[in-house]
């Protein structure tokens, strides 16, 4: 799966938890719905038998998944205001090296910092930078904190490549940016198995109790029941006759 597919669908996780909570709707499901629809949003062609077919799950648990894959789907839309289209920090790293290559010649093999750079993505994209962040600065971060890890000046690059010696303001806000990214990355720490264990058992614990009260998914938030919504219409809505008119008048 092409790495921007996974970008994209780890925004629709995000924007979707944002207003919703795991203890409503499982995370792993919703996961699932968001790699599902981040492929067709990237036209990443696969087709959802392929898609399940990729689950280590025996052919009635894939089954079970698809059902619930696609009943997600809607809400899953519904939730993130139709808003898809996700613009990934990719193609900004890309066109990063390419300037390095062509237009900053003190730096001999760009190529150099591609590794180091796509690392500081891979980081990043565990924390909320996708969410306060443009995707240029996010790429730009990840060449500076490339190049400091290289030992490489890159300040004639900014100053002079992307004519901010005369804005010092922009300069000083786009370097505050990358500190703060770089903190983020600092502070957050992958959770232990055994935090993750107990964590997974109290999800469970709180879904099997839901599914058990409530027997009908759809009903939950994100969801309009059309039966409920036709009938209070017929219930509040009022007969005028002629003297109703009248008396009005």
């Amino acid at each position: 799966m092409p790495r921007s597919v996974v970008g994209t669908a780890c925004m629709y996780f995000k924007r979707f938890y944002l207003n919703n909570s795991v203890m409503e709707y499982h995370p792993r499901i919703i996961m699932l719905t968001c790699a599902f629809l981040a492929c067709k949003v990237d036209e990443f062609n696969v087709s959802s038998p392929q898609f399940v077919g990729n689950l280590r799950e025996s052919p009635l648990g894939q089954e079970k998944a698809l059902e619930q894959i696609l009943e997600y789907e809607l809400l899953l839309i519904q939730q993130l205001n139709f808003h898809l289209v996700i613009h990934n920090p990719y193609r900004p790293l890309e066109g990063f090296l390419i300037d390095l290559k062509t237009r900053y010649p003190l730096l001999e093999n760009p190529e150099v910092l591609r590794k180091t750079a796509d690392d500081f993505l891979n980081r990043v994209a565990l924390t909320d930078a996708y969410l306060l962040f443009t995707p240029s600065q996010i790429a730009l971060a990840a060449i500076l904190s490339s190049c400091s890890r290289a030992g490489i000046n890159m300040e004639s690059y900014l100053s002079e490549s992307l004519m901010l010696k005369e804005d010092r303001t922009s300069l000083a806000k786009l370097l505050d940016g990358m500190k703060c990214m770089k903190n983020l990355i600092k502070k957050y720490e992958l959770p232990r198995p055994e935090e993750v264990a107990a964590l997974k058992q109290k999800l469970e614990k709180c879904h099997s109790l839901e599914l058990s009260l409530n027997a009908n998914p759809k009903k939950r938030k994100g969801y309009e029941d059309d039966e409920y919504v036709t009938k209070k219409s017929k219930m509040d809505e009022e007969e005028w006759t002629d003297d109703d008119l009248v008396d009005s008048v």
